[in-house]
């Protein structure tokens, strides 16, 4: 294990390094940079690769890109991600997987498909803008050592082999990961391994005629299938492939053809990419090994049937991020750092527990089984195909640094409704800025709190009270378009929130006493 010195030392070269420069590590790097943290960022890949790799990305994912300010340049390449139908063995439809509906939470559509080479060019071309960020692409760590209060990695790139210094290291270098072999991490097998062949067509519009119009899932015990409806042209099948069939084999076009028969013919599209995974369900035995940290594939590795995968290594390192630049500034202990795993690794277990239990289902492969299945589900809904939403697959937060008095809020993430403005119509995030942020119903005595008012600006809180449209809550106060905010407090009976600067929320309070002893308990945690 590397030794642990609270704080930032001015004799590494860098603060952080970045090991791996694709979605996680990009986001890292800008995350970083936006601290104004000095970064180094390597990669001994020099392109980003060409072809789709990840498909879907959530509204918390898009809130994140919007507070980094690119949200906008990668709208082009983003869709919405439209309901999946779930068909059982004879081909009925015996459920659906949706978005909630409007006014949407976060102020975003909540599921959308994108393109990832042209979003993930948009990401890295950001990360090397900031200032404090370094960039070194074809550049291969070798190993990692103890420095002193450090870590120091050893590199070969451009510049030959090399060492340098940084305070901290996060990996974000995918599946296969260098570092977490370096460091002997294994992983825990929460036990699921499928082949399955990924097809990525672009479908002309012959081909479009003949698809479904929404997402769907053929839970056909003959060939489970998965059909994606991507951004324009693009479409995505995932098919699973059958006890003695080659996945190399399968990959080749006149045996990717014969399985999109049902579907498609060449004419109707252009082979994008076929490629065979094994659909896997890995949790790293521990994310922290002293000042290394690991997040995205490199720590976890899900089925992809609800499209979390690159959504869950960008949670990861919004998460870790905003904790090492309070430990950077010395306002926070290295304790914090600590709750990165905590939070993390539970909620991928977590996720990745609901995502199998829907692997299963549509993996199943016998066929009595499947009908089985297919009446249960069914008498779920009462006889009828019922509606889950995605968003309710995805869980909250359920330990690490949250406030100590039990609330079902605790942990979830805080909503972001369209407030107006003297600039006009705004996100609230636009409107205030992320960081720690208490908001307060706008109606209720603590908007009108100078002693809470007091602490809040003491403890580096920003202060923001929300209330609805019609209502005459002052000049302080933000009125918002839709009740989203208003709503929230109301089904969770409070009047204030404490949300983290990765904007889940710490804990809430109905009246002026619970919140000033919520904001000690802060205090106290944060040291």
């Amino acid at each position: 294990m590397l030794s642990l010195v609270s704080g930032s030392n001015r004799a590494n070269e860098f603060q952080v390094a970045v090991v791996g420069f694709g979605p996680s590590g990009a986001v890292a790097a800008s995350l970083l940079g936006a601290q104004g943290i000095r970064t180094l960022a390597v990669d001994r890949d020099r392109a980003v690769y060409d072809k789709p790799r990840a498909i879907a990305i959530d509204h918390e994912i898009l809130r994140l890109f919007d507070n980094l300010g690119i949200a906008g340049q990668m709208r082009p390449y983003i869709a919405p991600f439209p309901a999946s139908e779930h068909f059982g063995a004879r081909g009925q439809l015996i459920r659906r997987i949706d978005m909630v509906s409007e006014p949407y939470p976060l102020g975003y559509t909540p599921t959308m498909v994108f393109t990832q080479p042209p979003v993930e060019e948009i990401l890295r071309a950001h990360a090397r803008s900031l200032p404090s960020v370094v960039v070194e692409l074809g550049t291969e760590l070798l190993r990692l050592g103890e420095a002193q209060n450090g870590v120091t990695l050893e590199v070969r790139g451009d510049q030959g082999t090399r060492n340098v210094t940084a305070d901290y290291v996060i990996a974000c270098d995918g599946a296969s990961s260098a570092v977490r072999r370096q460091l002997g991490i294994s992983f825990d097998d929460l036990v699921f391994d499928e082949p399955w062949l990924v097809i990525d067509l672009r479908v002309n519009d012959a081909g479009i005629a003949k698809l479904p119009r929404t997402a769907a899932q053929f839970c056909d015990p003959a060939r489970p299938t998965t059909y994606i409806v991507g951004p324009g042209s693009h479409r995505r099948f995932e098919i699973m492939l059958l006890p003695g069939e080659d996945p190399r084999a399968t990959e080749q076009p006149e045996q990717v053809w014969r399985l999109l028969a049902r579907w498609l013919t060449p004419d109707d599209a252009t082979l994008w990419r076929a490629a065979s995974y094994r659909f896997h369900a890995l949790v790293a035995s521990k994310w922290r090994d002293g000042r290394v940290f690991l997040a995205g594939d490199a720590a976890h590795q899900q089925p992809p049937f609800i499209g979390q995968g690159m959504c869950q290594g960008i949670r990861d390192v919004a998460n870790l991020v905003w904790k090492l630049a309070e430990v950077l500034r010395g306002d926070s202990g290295e304790a914090l750092l600590d709750t990165y795993q905590d939070e993390r690794s539970a909620h991928v277990r977590e996720l990745t527990t609901r995502i199998k239990a829907i692997g299963h289902v549509i993996c199943e492969r016998d066929p009595e089984a499947a009908a089985a299945r297919d009446a249960r589900i069914l008498a779920e809904g009462g006889g009828m195909p019922r509606t889950i939403t995605r968003q309710e697959i995805v869980p909250p937060l359920s330990c690490g640094l949250r406030a100590d008095v039990p609330h079902a809020a605790n942990g979830t993430l805080f909503p972001q409704p369209w407030v107006m403005t003297a600039g006009g119509r705004q996100l609230l995030d636009t409107a205030c800025g992320a960081g720690w942020r208490l908001v307060l119903r706008g109606d209720s005595a603590l908007a009108h709190s100078h002693a809470i008012a007091a602490r809040a600006a003491e403890m580096g809180l920003r202060l923001i009270g929300v209330a609805e449209a019609d209502h005459d809550a002052g000049p302080d106060v933000l009125r918002e378009e839709s009740g989203v905010v208003t709503s929230w407090f109301a089904r969770h009976v409070c009047a204030a929130a404490i949300v983290r600067p990765d904007h889940y929320v710490y804990g809430v309070a109905a009246d002026e006493a619970a919140l000033a002893a919520m904001l000690s308990g802060l205090k106290a945690q944060l040291r």
